[in-house]
């Protein structure tokens, strides 16, 4: 028994020393793993306090919104190794009035193929309050986490996300005071966890980025007050002078660029300011310049307000002050354009306006200064015959002057009128304007007739058809096409003269297929390339058809190169419905504009029209038979018939049919003639058959 209990006792004593080690083992194990796990949260604190500072950096040096949420998106995607990140800017719906978040093209991509779905869905939609992640950080100015996108009931971009591989996200707000001025998400390609700490970390960055766009707005605020009028919320002096430099240099690298500033002054306005005060003045001065405002092109630079309640945001409208206006159009034609737009801001201001309880009528005197065209308004002892300045030496304040002397000669004039700087111009866009109102009222009336000229075989010396040509009855003669068609075409009226053309020769063709029906003659019309973009085209010209009863098979629409400059698939989609009405179609004076054999191949033609300028050199060099005889195989070898224009001689005519051409127009044969004397030309052809 007692040595029983001797044993026992080094064996307890063991067990208590193994103990002893266990526990201390344990206790290490337990410091080891609380201190890596400080470790970890000091690392992830660093990584924290890094991304803060790098976001604060980038604020805090750059004064663009759109560059300092690109570098926070950047940031935070590489931060959180997550792929994808997109900026939303919040902004008022012009209609309704609420909130609503528009997409940006400020992204974080980590590659950009496999998004591309996602990407795109993205750029086309809006977000209305509590509409998809983003919405629903718009309706509460909170975070918001989405653990898995395909199941998620309010992610209208689910099957996009699916495609790409994302599979959770989250967003957060960008806030100035309370309001939810942007709105940053970003996505993951795996089911992720709602995350407190991240989420309480994006609000932190939300709340630094908020700083960063509020100085922003004060900075612009500050910079629009010192560019724009304080009554009128217009563009000052300032402002449209620097618009003014830049037009100017523009013009100095492209000569045809023509511009032209305008100098409108209110006329009679010290009579309302003393008679109804000055705050009656200023009421009218802020009515002015929005009606002036509305008459405007959407390309026209006005000095012009800001916000959303203007109608165009392209314009640009500038007062200089008292009653003093300024007006700077771009992208002319002619200076007559100028004086359109001048006619335009006078007829606005025709209504009466209503001020302090009475009608205030008010006229305009308006002074024009163009530039690169017309000469420079002489100074004070200068004579007219003075050399103008070139374009590169125009200064700001020599137009603005300019324009100014134009405005003053128009008060001495009587008022309420538009002068040029320069008189002949002047004189010149006068005339051009009034070519304008008689081109209206003459499409009004339908006063164009149509001339013929015979198209002929060149084998049989026949014809085989006419082109119809439109010739405008203008003060006891005839206006060619080539002084009203541009004309036409800047006011809007082309599509309405190629109509009645096309309508009064495809009546003639079945007054003459009626006459000649073993003819088989075509007629030839012209479209416009303003026509091909039409959508109605098709429709009209079915209608022109049936009713006039014109065979389709034997009516021949000529377009130009030019027609190619837009979209070509928009372009060739237009060709074949109108070449399934059963009509032919037409290249006209081929290889005089954007030529390509590109989209030559495409165009479901049936005619190549070889231009004049080729043809005038057939009697005289050798290099232009090379070149007309290269068209006739091209279209040859497209399967095109080659019809020669421009045939002056009997000389052009055999060297045409030796190369191989098989039809040809041109005087030699027939200037174009009214239809009476057509119908004699058949007549006369078909009885000496």
């Amino acid at each position: 028994m007692k040595r029983h209990a001797r044993c026992s006792a080094p064996e307890v004593e063991r067990e208590r020393l193994q103990g002893l080690v266990e526990r201390e083992r344990e206790a290490r194990r337990r410091a080891e793993a609380l201190a890596e796990d400080r470790l970890q949260d000091i690392y992830a604190k660093q990584q924290q306090i890094e991304l803060l500072n790098t976001i604060a950096s980038t604020a805090n040096q750059s004064d663009s919104i759109a560059h300092v949420l690109r570098a926070a998106l950047t940031a935070i995607g590489g931060y959180l190794d997550w792929p994808v990140g997109h900026a939303y800017l919040a902004r008022q719906n012009e209609h309704s009035g609420a909130s609503e978040l528009t997409p940006t093209g400020i992204w974080h991509l980590a590659s950009t193929q496999p998004f591309t779905a996602f990407r795109e869905c993205t750029e086309d939609m809006s977000f209305a309050i509590g509409q998809g992640l983003p919405g629903r950080v718009l309706d509460n100015g909170e975070p918001a986490w989405i653990e898995d996108l395909a199941n998620d009931d309010n992610f209208p971009r689910a099957p996009q996300a699916t495609s790409s591989g994302l599979r959770s996200g989250f967003a957060f707000p960008v806030m100035v005071g309370s309001e939810v001025a942007c709105v940053l998400e970003f996505f993951a390609t795996k089911p992720t966890e709602t995350d407190p700490d991240l989420l309480w970390l994006m609000w932190q960055i939300g709340v630094q980025l908020g700083r960063v766009i509020e100085r922003n707005r004060h900075e612009e605020h500050l910079l629009h007050n010192a560019s724009h009028d304080q009554l009128t919320g217009l563009p000052n002096r300032r402002l449209f002078h620097d618009r003014l430099t830049h037009a100017i240099a523009r013009a100095a690298r492209d000569p045809f660029n023509l511009f032209a500033v305008l100098f409108v002054d209110i006329d009679r306005f010290k009579v309302v300011n003393d008679s109804l005060g000055h705050p009656a003045g200023d009421e009218l001065l802020v009515r002015v310049g929005q009606r002036l405002l509305s008459a405007l092109r959407s390309n026209d630079t006005v000095s012009r307000p800001q916000g959303e309640s203007t109608p165009r945001p392209d314009d640009t409208l500038a007062r200089l002050g008292g009653d003093e206006f300024t007006i700077l159009l771009e992208g002319l034609n002619e200076p007559a354009d100028a004086l359109r737009v001048a006619e335009r801001l006078q007829s606005v201001l025709h209504e009466p306006f209503s001020i302090a309880g009475q009608d205030v009528y008010v006229t305009v005197s308006i002074g024009i200064a163009t530039r690169p065209y017309g000469r420079t308004c002489p100074q004070q002892g200068a004579q007219a015959s003075d050399a103008p300045q070139p374009p590169g030496r125009t200064t700001p304040d020599d137009l603005m002057r300019e324009a100014d002397m134009a405005m003053y000669r128009a008060k001495s004039l009587g008022k309420a009128r538009c002068e040029f700087c320069d008189p002949g111009m002047q004189t010149q866009a006068l005339q051009s304007l009034a070519l304008e109102t008689d081109l209206r009222h003459a499409v009004e009336r339908g006063e164009f007739i149509v001339h013929y000229q015979p198209i002929m075989s060149l084998s049989q010396d026949g014809i085989t058809g006419f082109e119809a040509l439109v010739r405008w009855p203008r003060e006891g003669g005839l206006v060619a096409p080539d002084a009203f068609i541009g004309i036409a075409e800047d006011a809007g009226l082309i599509h309405r003269i190629d109509l009645q053309v096309l309508r009064t020769a495809c009546r003639q063709l079945a007054q003459w297929h009626a006459d000649y029906p073993d003819a088989m003659l075509t007629i030839s019309t012209n479209l416009s390339p303003r026509q091909l973009t039409r959508p109605e085209l098709v429709g009209e010209v079915r209608g022109i058809l049936d009713a006039t009863g014109a065979p389709p098979t034997q009516v021949r629409l000529e377009i130009t190169e030019t027609a190619t400059l837009g979209n070509l698939d928009e372009l060739i989609e237009t060709l074949r419905r109108l070449k399934a009405l059963g009509i032919q179609l037409a290249m006209d004076d081929f290889g005089t504009g954007y030529s390509s054999l590109s989209y030559l191949h495409r165009l479901p033609l049936d005619i190549l029209k070889i231009d004049r300028s080729f043809v005038a050199g057939l009697d005289r060099d050798e290099y232009s038979q090379r070149l007309v005889q290269t068209v006739i195989h091209m279209a040859r070898n497209l399967g095109l018939e080659a019809v020669a224009e421009g045939v002056e001689s009997r000389t052009h005519a055999a060297t045409l049919r030796a190369l191989g051409c098989t039809r040809a127009q041109g005087y030699h044969y027939s200037p174009p003639v009214a239809a009476e004397q057509a119908t004699e030309l058949l007549r006369t052809a078909f009885t000496a058959a």
